[in-house]
């Protein structure tokens, strides 16, 4: 028999009248285990309770109470004002551990602490017979279901998925408030992702392998074809300086040879007029104008003549600002430090840019230091070329970056400005190279004094045997760009397993024929006039 639990009683004659049969049942059968009466009886003594029709003031409860093959209903007792309450809060559905009501059957079945006892109850109310409003209501999807339900995110109203594709969401992962973003938002990106994905489809199935292998080319193609075949024909013709200087000019003109919509086409830099080759980043201001106008001494650039004008009345430099390291003649070198006078070197680095193709140093310019040569006459010293190195380079760079102005070209500034480089290289004695990528002209220049200095070398040695290491040590070159040197003049050869160094007379000669020519006018370094100490640190 199973015991019942009531929690206050009507009157006190009916609470001893039940204490009574229970002790009876105790007697009669105390195997069987105690139950106690749950949420889930209690809903379904009151849903039997509306269908037989109660008064609203004096609602019962109806008890259920199985035993092994009877079923037992006990009396209507007028129910307390608590137990009221405790009927009233559980007619609405059970909530599930996380608050929300729960989507479906089963999660009634898991919430209900006595679920086994409950089918039990149902299992026997089918097998008496009894009155099939006694039995127990089986909850549909409709029922059980909240529509209620709300994102647990602060301030949502449960509208609109992170998709774009649901009107409604119930969890953080489909919020959009949670991701920053709106409804609407939402469905615009949704519909913008579908759109790209048609035209990736529809693009990917245009540009076909299969459907494009034979397929003519486009006009596009065909122009691009003749413009390239056009260019090939004027470099292989041998164009002479009117030709070239007006192809360049139509080609400018194009804004084929410039890196940007915006291109200085000319400088004013002193008393020349100097035509660009390539696209510099000075500010948009200035290089939309077309044409700059350059101090030529403290290197600042400006819009105007006017403005040049005033500036040069008021310009105190006639000098680079730094150190002079070396003086011979008119000809002078200034050693500048990046971190000292920094904004010289930024604007000497992109004046540079205008004539260098592969320069990427613009504005980083504290780690390096600047060596300006000029040649000085009556109204200052004016800027013939420079060349940038690293002051701590670890593989032993002495050259970063190195520029002859286009009016200086072709009169053996650049070898001078080489040579200068090198001659600092023996003073630190150390092995130097130029940095890694040499553009053509650089190229150019290097290997003709490499070749100078090897000839040189060769035609003042005297002994038997000559070793790489100690062309190297003397001349401060490095030793690949010697062997790629020698190899260039086919005077490397490889003979029973040993590499041997050929003098060849005839480039000797030839050599020596054109330093004749040249006479005493020509432009060398001397290392006499050089005062100069290696910077110790930075």
């Amino acid at each position: 028999m199973a015991d019942i639990w009531w929690p206050t009683a009507g009157s006190s004659s009916d609470g001893t009248a039940d204490s009574d049969d229970s002790a009876d049942h105790e007697k009669t059968d105390s195997s069987r285990s105690s139950t106690r009466l749950t949420r889930a009886s209690l809903r379904l003594s009151q849903s039997s309770q509306g269908k037989h029709g109660g008064s609203t003031n004096a609602r019962c409860l109806q008890i259920l109470i199985v035993q092994k093959d009877v079923l037992v209903t006990a009396p209507h007792v007028d129910a307390p004002p608590d137990m009221k309450q405790l009927a009233e809060r559980d007619e609405s559905p059970p909530r599930t551990p996380t608050g929300n009501a729960p989507s479906s059957e089963s999660d009634i079945d898991i919430s209900s602490p006595n679920a086994s006892h409950d089918e039990g109850m149902a299992k026997d109310q089918k097998d008496s017979g009894s009155d099939p409003s006694h039995r127990p209501k089986r909850r549909r999807f409709h029922e059980s279901y909240n529509f209620n339900m709300k994102c647990p995110t602060p301030g949502c109203n449960s509208l609109g998925h992170l998709t774009g594709k649901h009107e409604r969401h119930f969890s953080i992962s489909g919020c959009p408030l949670y991701h920053n973003l709106s409804a609407d938002e939402c469905k615009v990106k949704a519909i913008e992702r579908e759109k790209q994905d048609d035209e990736r489809s529809q693009g990917q199935s245009e540009e076909s392998r299969h459907a494009t292998r034979h397929q003519a080319p486009t006009a596009r193609q065909v122009k691009y074809k003749e413009k390239v075949q056009e260019m090939r024909k004027r470099r292989d013709a041998g164009l002479t300086k009117e030709q070239k200087e007006k192809y360049m000019e139509k080609l400018r003109m194009q804004g084929q040879i410039t890196e940007g919509s915006n291109m200085i086409k000319t400088i004013l830099f002193g008393r020349y007029e100097l035509d660009t080759w390539y696209h510099s980043p000075y500010p948009e201001e200035y290089a939309r104008l077309g044409r700059l106008y350059v101090c030529e001494f403290c290197l600042k650039y400006m819009k105007s003549q006017t403005i040049l004008r005033r500036h040069m009345a008021k310009c105190v430099w006639k000098h680079p600002p730094g150190d002079e390291v070396y003086r011979k003649g008119a000809i002078s070198v200034f050693e500048v430090d990046g971190k000292k006078n920094k904004i010289y070197c930024q604007n000497l680095c992109l004046l540079a840019k205008l004539f260098l193709d592969h320069k990427t140093l613009y504005y980083d310019v504290e780690p390096f230091l600047f060596y300006v040569m000029t040649e000085a006459d009556n109204t200052g010293c004016h800027l013939v070329g420079y060349f940038s190195k690293e002051k701590n380079s670890f593989l032993n760079y002495n050259v970063s970056c190195i520029l002859t102005m286009p009016q200086y070209m072709r009169q053996g500034y650049g070898k001078m400005l080489i040579d200068f480089s090198y001659l600092l290289s023996k003073v630190e004695e150390k092995v130097g190279s130029p940095e890694r990528p040499l553009s053509d002209l650089g190229l150019i220049s290097y290997r003709s004094y490499w070749k100078e200095v090897l000839l040189r070398y060769m035609h003042n040695f005297q002994g038997k045997e000559i070793s790489i290491k100690e062309i190297s040590q003397e001349t401060a070159v490095n030793p690949v760009d010697i062997v790629s040197t020698l190899q260039s003049l086919q005077m490397l050869k490889y003979w029973k397993g040993k590499h041997l160094v050929l003098k060849r007379q005839d480039l000797i000669d030839e050599w020596k024929a054109k330093e004749t020519k040249r006479g005493t006018n020509n432009k060398t370094i001397d290392p006499n006039s050089l005062k100069w100490t290696p910077p110790k640190g930075t």
